[in-house]
């Protein structure tokens, strides 16, 4: 169970408008994620449950707690472990949905982010590239161009370039920088 220390504030970032709007608040969330001090816990509400977040969160050494609200919105409240060292990460994440060494002949792996509401593209996109086998490139496709993308594209050490298709749908090509 997630508890706030005395001297630790609480930090509320409502994401619904946005979301409901259709942008995608992921590049928000990271940077109120970035300026918490020790102690402080991030109170997220969201339209629906943001569930890779958690996964992108652990790796920054965040524990979780959600609920459903009685409107059907979602609180969710991230502390870090006081027991995770900054930047904690990989061993702390849930385990990848990729095999440890793919196959030899396989050079892309794909993912298809589209029908999901943001920022679970973003987040889903991110949670990958975290598991990402060495020589293995990215195919994304999305519903919406990821606008925020390329920012943490930069952060992680990848280059990320967006086409769009004849049906508006986008491909991301991502490699490693």
């Amino acid at each position: 169970m997630l508890r706030t220390d005395m001297n630790g504030k609480v930090v509320t970032l409502d994401v619904r408008e946005e979301i409901r709007k259709g942008q995608e608040p992921f590049s928000k969330i990271m940077a109120t994620v970035g300026q918490l001090e020790p102690g402080d816990t991030l109170r997220l509400l969201a339209p629906f449950e943001p569930a890779p977040l958690y996964g992108v969160l652990a790796a920054h050494g965040f524990g979780h707690e959600s609920k459903a609200l009685p409107a059907g919105d979602w609180e969710i409240l991230f502390k870090r472990d006081p027991h995770a060292p900054v930047g904690a990460g990989e061993s702390r994440q849930r385990p990848s949905k990729l095999p440890a060494s793919p196959p030899r002949d396989i050079r892309i792996l794909e993912i298809d982010a589209r029908g999901l509401e943001p920022p679970q593209p973003m987040v889903t996109i991110l949670e990958q590239l975290a598991h990402l086998p060495c020589g293995v490139e990215v195919k994304a496709r999305t519903d919406r161009k990821p606008l925020h993308l390329s920012a943490q594209l930069q952060d992680r050490g990848f280059i990320g370039e967006t086409t769009q298709e004849p049906d508006g749908s986008y491909v991301t090509h991502i490699r490693r920088a």
